[in-house]
């Protein structure tokens, strides 16, 4: 049985073997895709044998698009700017705080593993390379999350209506990876069952969450 994750030598590489394959272009493996400009490719252990003990996925989003908020069991991650301005929110499960770093071409951003996180791109266009340390990382979605969840947990949990959550979540029918999901414009508002309601970036925070707001690890007030 091959090894998989982080291993200190390549174990599945052997003299008589011969030289493995070590070339794969990353757009024959979409990995997922909203639209031809919201799209994410990746290389694997699946693409390339050899490569064991980390992946990629190189990542394109563009304005009024999210990668959306998840986590990964088995990996940490690394984010590479190649071009555009990225907002890359991670919350801190130790501190219960949330970071968000904006982070420019040539600058990286770490999320260790099974930290939840999510990417927003500040510029029109974003291209991202994306790094893990795992050769067949796992993805858990939120969008998968929500809509697997039976509303009366959430009523049970956390005392909120079953029913405005089930409406609520509703359009949440996919693994959304990369949102808003399906009919769609640039820059369209969140659904909420009264408009009335403000969005988080809206609300105040009271004091008293646990949770803090910051850019690059400086606090900001909205």
């Amino acid at each position: 049985m091959v090894s998989r994750g982080y291993v200190p030598d390549n174990k599945n590489l052997k003299k008589s073997s011969g030289t493995p394959n070590l070339f794969f272009d990353s757009r024959d493996n979409v990995f997922f895709e909203r639209d031809p400009n919201n799209i994410a490719y990746e290389v694997t252990s699946t693409q390339l044998p050899a490569m064991v003990g980390g992946a990629f996925v190189d990542l394109f989003l563009t304005k009024g698009h999210i990668r959306e908020p998840h986590w990964h069991p088995n990996a940490w991650e690394l984010d590479v700017v190649v071009s555009g301005e990225a907002l890359i929110s991670i919350v801190d499960p130790d501190t219960k705080k949330l970071h968000h770093y904006v982070a420019k071409p040539g600058q990286v951003v770490f999320i260790p593993m099974a930290w939840w996180h999510w990417i927003r791109p500040v510029s029109q266009e974003l291209h991202l390379h994306l790094f893990f340390n795992n050769d067949q990382f796992e993805t858990a979605e939120g969008s998968d999350m929500l809509r697997l969840t039976p509303p009366e947990v959430f009523q049970l949990s956390y005392g909120v209506d079953a029913e405005k959550i089930a409406d609520s979540l509703a359009p949440i029918n996919e693994s959304v990876v990369i949102g808003p999901p399906g009919s769609h414009k640039k820059n369209h508002a969140p659904h909420y069952p009264d408009r009335n309601e403000p969005t988080y970036m809206e609300r105040p925070h009271r004091k008293g969450e646990g949770i803090t707001i910051n850019i690059n690890d400086k606090p900001i007030d909205y």
